[in-house]
């Protein structure tokens, strides 16, 4: 879901394959699905993002490794970002290391790819409904082949 809603943002090939594979980290770490109900943040973004720097360029791999300090940036920066979390997001915030703190998001507001992953953070946050349809991943060949290292 977050990819369609990349793309139908219009965002750039690269930035639609990184909200479709944002999450890859929860598929390949080696702790179980229910982590954070033991207090255990997965760092399913640095898993993934490590992965995936071995195959996609960083305009796919950044987005991706800060979509988590993007959320804690929102957080941060615009109150209302925070109101809207479901309680599943605000343990994880929480696990993460909760809202930035004024030296963090100026910190975050200087690296490459910033932008684009505070994008992919409210791309994600539109993709979390129930049976929505999405293509198929076929669809999405194109933005993958895209963001491939040459």
């Amino acid at each position: 879901q977050s990819a369609y809603a990349a793309e139908q943002d219009k965002a750039s090939p690269t930035l639609v394959a990184a909200a479709l594979l944002h999450d890859f980290g929860h598929f390949i770490h080696d702790l179980p699905e229910d982590s954070a109900d033991h207090g255990i943040d997965t760092l399913h973004e640095d898993v993934g993002a490590a992965y995936l720097s071995k195959h996609f360029v960083p305009a796919v791999v950044e987005p991706t490794r800060l979509h988590v300090a993007a959320k804690r940036y929102l957080c941060a920066v615009d109150p209302k970002y925070f109101d809207a979390l479901s309680p599943a997001s605000i343990q994880s915030l929480d696990l993460q290391g909760g809202p930035f703190n004024e030296t963090e998001v100026k910190a975050f507001e200087v690296l490459p790819h910033w932008q684009e992953a505070v994008r992919l953070r409210r791309y994600d946050d539109i993709g979390k409904i129930a049976g929505a349809w999405t293509p198929d991943l076929e669809h999405y060949r194109p933005h993958l082949k895209a963001g491939l290292k040459s």
